[in-house]
């Protein structure tokens, strides 16, 4: 198959997998590199390629799945948008089993509220001018990947006039959270494999503070097992050359500038929240995103009232320090006993692109 088959050719990984081990030998220490993506994380365990490396080389879990990342109190405003009536609350599916204090989504749905999955936000506009006798909310979630469609279609709703649709904005972006986990002293990293689906969005050149500010390589990645193979390789070269720098290993669809178009339509829906909360980061700094005030009409925490309420994750998940990569998922006290993918307690085991998830599938503990 064209465009995949080349990115999972054997003889490739054995080539790779001899220059890393080379290298690694080389550099004559152990080296920690954070994959930032839920993606990145799906690729090592389902191709068991943490098997397959030097054990010089660790891979680190990084809080780049959006499910992952949204945390107990913003479910539980989720659940209380949708319970209100006359609401048809649209979602993507991942986030309706993600549990609550009161329960999840689906469980709501199943108490009555009319809450519908959606593939995208234009099919939750499309509801909307459906409905017109309905108040139609979106669920948005995501780092700057998503939040372009959203943008999107906030921006066709206005040009429609459409009156009877709003979106539970939970859109964050990428950088504040990196520069969290790395101004913190709990966790020790050797460079990151860059985050290829956010930097087809916000470009490679985004990331430069990495090296220029905590002098560590990133090197943005995409999501084939010999992509991340590639980058570990760039990684262990630019420490054996001296060099700490951005690369780019997804030139074939990452651009430095990023998307020039979808970034100005962003600047144009969206503003900085001051702060917003991350499940296990707390609170950080301008890491949110809420409506411009251009838009703040389709703002469903301006049109409803809220709980907004912070609530604590529950005792025995240990999510938060899964996502700052202090933990392996497997050491989690409830991984595979009380938290499984069909009765999660945690946001890590509920996602397909989380850390628990993909070590439950894949990692045959």
């Amino acid at each position: 198959m064209e465009y995949v088959d080349e990115f999972r050719d054997p003889e490739d990984a054995k080539r790779l997998l001899k220059a890393i081990a080379a290298l690694a030998d080389r550099l004559g220490r152990t080296v920690r590199f954070m994959e930032v993506c839920g993606g990145h994380t799906h690729t090592i365990y389902r191709y068991g390629l943490e098997r397959l490396l030097p054990d010089a080389v660790e891979f680190v879990h990084g809080p780049g799945c959006p499910v992952c990342v949204i945390p107990m109190g913003r479910v539980d405003d989720a659940v209380h948008l949708a319970s209100q009536p006359g609401v048809i609350f649209t979602t993507f599916g991942d986030m309706m089993r993600v549990p609550g204090t009161g329960g999840s989504l689906l469980q709501a749905q199943a108490r009555g509220a009319d809450i519908r999955f959606v593939y995208s936000p234009l099919d939750a506009l499309k509801i909307a001018r459906d409905n017109p006798d309905r108040e139609v909310v979106f669920f948005a979630v995501g780092f700057e990947t998503t939040a372009p469609s959203t943008a999107v279609t906030l921006a066709r709703a206005s040009a429609l006039g459409v009156s009877n649709f709003s979106v539970f904005c939970n859109h964050v972006t990428i950088a504040p959270p990196l520069r969290a986990l790395l101004d913190g002293e709990e966790l020790a990293l050797d460079g990151f494999i860059g985050p290829g689906h956010v930097a087809t969005v916000v470009g490679a050149r985004h990331f430069d503070f990495i090296p220029a500010e905590y002098g560590l390589p990133l090197v943005v990645t995409g999501f084939e097992p010999l992509d991340i193979l590639q980058a570990v390789e760039m990684l262990l070269e630019q420490y054996v050359s001296g060099r700490r720098a951005v690369e780019n290993q997804y030139a074939r669809v990452v651009r430095e500038e990023g998307n020039t178009a979808a970034l100005a339509l962003m600047r144009e829906v969206f503003a900085l929240r001051p702060t917003f909360e991350w499940r296990g980061l707390g609170f950080i700094e301008s890491s949110g995103y809420r409506l411009s005030e251009a838009y703040s009409r389709f703002d469903a925490e301006l049109r409803f009232s809220m709980p907004g309420v912070r609530v604590a994750d529950p005792p025995a998940c240990e999510c938060g320090s899964v996502l700052k990569g202090l933990l392996k998922p497997w050491q989690c006290r409830v991984f595979g006993t009380g938290c499984t993918p069909e009765n999660p307690i945690g946001t890590c085991m509920v996602s397909p692109e989380g850390a628990c998830a993909a070590y439950y599938s894949f990692a045959r503990i």
